[in-house]
């Protein structure tokens, strides 16, 4: 990194960076490895030459968004009013998966969502959802490691009660506290960390396998679907694979084709929280959406929770 971010550059940039992460992989999810390997030679010609047009982002921003006003609101993670934030938000529109549709529906309409999240899928739901939206608490509680697995715990529950739905959540959330530490990341003891704090093999394994990857070629292993356990490692291996990078930590994620937008979002959050929000890319930036909860929402929300953990921490605020 050339130029040290200050603490609120990376919150910004995490918020941020997930938005964009999650907007320019949008426009390709679902497409084949092959489609993008004939698309695109490189992740740096994909970020130079991203599709022309606004880039909007999905359901895992519009969920993030609901975790940091829940935060700022809140100073934790509350079950009901980081329900209430997820319903008055949901814009069908946005690309929810049919689960979460129900889910959230059901929330608003005031009926029993929890029921439905824990029997839409046998022992719930394990897909990426609760990862994707969890960014927001990583940096929160990002000086606590035990806050951060209980907080990212509870921020999966609305709509994820499996227990790899979860753990996906509390490992990319600890990603996103790690690696806005500040410190040149050291690949190995990184991955280590966020191993020894895994109870499922599923994660921890393949996070030990992610530290030795050395090859953009090999990224692809770790998976591209909607499971958590196919694609929260997936983000945290092309961070580390490029982690002075925020456009090819994106674009090496989105190449993967799959679950593009989400991948890319995690991905986004991650290299956002270490590189500050001056390391993504102007024009893109530019592209991403600026109407009611847009770019310029997403900005103040992201400071509005720095301000949150200054507050938390018992230190001055810039009020």
């Amino acid at each position: 990194m050339s130029t040290e971010p200050t603490l609120e550059d990376r919150f910004v940039g995490c918020l941020l960076g997930l938005a964009v992460g999650d907007a320019l992989g949008a426009h390709f999810e679902g497409q084949p490895v092959a489609f993008m390997e004939r698309k695109y030679r490189s992740a740096r010609q994909l970020i130079h030459s991203p599709p022309p047009g606004e880039l909007w982002y999905t359901d895992d921003t519009q969920m993030a968004i609901g975790v940091a006003e829940t935060l700022v609101r809140c100073g934790e993670v509350d079950f009901d009013v980081l329900c209430e934030r997820f319903a008055a938000n949901f814009l069908p529109q946005r690309g929810y998966g049919r689960g979460a549709r129900i889910v959230l529906e059901a929330m608003g309409a005031g009926h029993d969502h929890k029921y439905l999240a824990e029997n839409l899928f046998p022992g719930g739901s394990f897909g990426n959802g609760a990862a994707m939206r969890v960014a927001p608490v990583g940096v929160m509680f990002r000086d606590d490691p035990s806050a951060v697995w209980k907080q990212a715990h509870t921020s999966a529950l609305p709509t994820h009660v499996h227990p790899l739905g979860i753990e996906g959540a509390q490992v990319l959330a600890l990603a996103v506290a790690l690696a806005s530490q500040g410190e040149e990341l050291n690949r190995e003891s990184y991955f280590e960390t966020l191993a020894e704090r895994c109870g499922a093999p599923e994660y921890s394994g393949a996070l030990r396998r992610a530290a030795r990857l050395d090859t953009v070629r090999d990224l692809g292993l770790f998976g591209n679907g909607i499971e958590a356990t196919a694609s929260v490692v997936t983000a945290i291996a092309a961070f580390g694979l490029t982690p002075d990078s925020y456009g090819e930590t994106i674009g090496n994620a989105i190449l993967l084709g799959g679950d593009t937008d989400t991948i890319a979002a995690m991905a986004g959050a991650i290299s956002g929280a270490y590189l500050g929000v001056g390391a993504i890319p102007s024009d893109l930036l530019a592209k991403l959406e600026d109407r009611k909860q847009g770019k310029s929402y997403i900005e103040q929300l992201a400071r509005d929770l720095y301000g949150a953990y200054e507050a938390a921490r018992g230190l001055p605020t810039k009020d």
